[in-house]
């Protein structure tokens, strides 16, 4: 027989991190009832697999999930492989593209691959939209539109602006939300969480399921976490991600160079730390230098996201090459036999991504050989003597 823990242990860990429950007296009723049947509840979480890559605004709603299969419920990953072939087609949102079902069930398995860091992939259940949505025929898609109106539909907040704005809205796109809320009718989900982002989407699937004749989903949405500029979202598409596959010391430095006003708020949604009332007194009232908290928070995303050990290597290493101004014990080597542009070896071994970002660097001076600025985009490294090629703050390549 399953044991939950008390109800009002449930609750108050369901509540934290998360930014709204609607209704929270709906959730309440529901885990009594599922601690008097003794029977887990359903938690979906939907998944956009349009972009492989995970970053630690993801890890604040994939944390929540992780707290409901702690508690015990079933905890349901659900892949949109099939609503990402929806994508935007009018070119509003370029991080949201048109896939294909194969791009999109690839990037689904590195989804998976990543959130299992979080999750407890023995205790998950994943599931794919594709498997039911894609057999629904056109009597089944005017039986779901029939269940909610335009006027509800134009109260999304994309949508007002670009009716309002006279800005083109395919009918198709409609079919998002109602793809999407269809999913929790299909499952019978009783409670779906998501970001702040998402809420017109889940309550779109609380209305369905009402229509369907289903006790509406309980909707759980969590905080969106600023970037590392403390300015826009934390997005690839803005580069100011720190990602679930970032290198140790890639999560450490970009850990470090965040807003000291983000403090807080990295260590209350993206760790799961016992003493969070302590330092959250410490940085108001100054008794902490902000920068040994975040070293404090770097610490522990590193330990997250690959182990202690390499945590604590990741900060020996930062304090060698920005304190001690050292180079990296372990670098990597190459040979050159002859005069070669810098920019071909910078892109040659993966330091930066194209020609043009090379170039760019160079002009930003982020580029140094020795120590020096490179200042000309065709300038060469001889092969009389060892150079060591810096690129931005943390890539080094020792060239014989």
């Amino acid at each position: 027989m399953k044991t939950f823990p008390s109800i009002n242990e449930q609750m108050d860990l369901i509540k934290l991190g998360t930014e709204e429950i609607i209704p929270e007296e709906g959730l309440l009723k529901k885990i009594e009832y599922s601690s008097k049947k003794n029977k887990p509840l359903k938690i979906k979480l939907g998944c956009d697999p349009s972009r492989p890559d995970l970053h630690i605004g993801h890890s604040v709603v994939l944390r929540k999930l992780k707290d409901f299969q702690d508690i015990g419920h079933t905890a349901i990953l659900l892949i949109g492989n099939f609503t990402a072939m929806i994508g935007d087609p009018t070119g509003q949102n370029k991080t949201r593209p048109q896939l294909t079902l194969s791009e999109a069930t690839i990037n689904a398995e590195s989804y998976i691959d990543q959130a299992s860091i979080l999750l407890n992939p023995d205790r998950l259940k994943i599931v794919h939209n594709g498997n039911w949505l894609s057999k629904m025929n056109f009597s089944d898609i005017i039986q779901l539109t029939s269940k909610y109106t335009v006027a509800r539909m134009l109260e999304r907040d994309d949508f007002t602006k670009r009716y309002n704005g006279g800005q083109p809205i395919s009918l198709h796109e409609f079919l998002y939300p109602l793809a999407q809320g269809y999913d929790s009718v299909y499952i019978k989900s009783d409670v779906e969480l998501g970001g702040t982002d998402q809420k017109f989407n889940l309550l779109v699937g609380r209305a369905l399921q009402k229509e369907s004749g289903l006790d509406p989903q309980v909707i759980i949405t969590t905080p969106l976490i600023e970037g590392t500029d403390g300015i826009e979202k934390m997005s690839k598409s803005y580069d100011n991600y720190i990602g679930f596959s970032d290198s140790p010391s890639d999560i450490y430095g970009k850990t470090l160079s965040i807003p000291d006003n983000l403090i807080i708020k990295y260590f209350e949604f993206c760790t799961r730390i016992d003493d969070l009332k302590q330092i959250k007194n410490r940085f108001e009232n100054g008794k902490e230098h902000p920068r040994d908290l975040k070293r404090r928070l770097a610490r522990e995303l590193v330990a997250i996201y690959h182990s202690p050990v390499l945590a604590k290597k990741a900060e020996e290493d930062f304090d060698r090459l920005f304190i001690k101004k050292d180079v990296p014990d372990d670098i990597k080597n190459i040979n050159i036999s002859k005069p070669t542009k810098i920019i071909d070896i910078m892109v040659l071994n993966n330091m930066v991504s194209s020609n043009g970002e090379a170039k760019r660097m160079i002009k930003q001076g982020a580029v140094k050989i020795n120590d020096l600025k490179v200042k000309d985009v065709q300038e060469e490294i001889c092969v009389d003597k060892t150079s060591i090629l810096k690129v931005g703050k943390r890539k080094f390549i020792k060239i014989n």
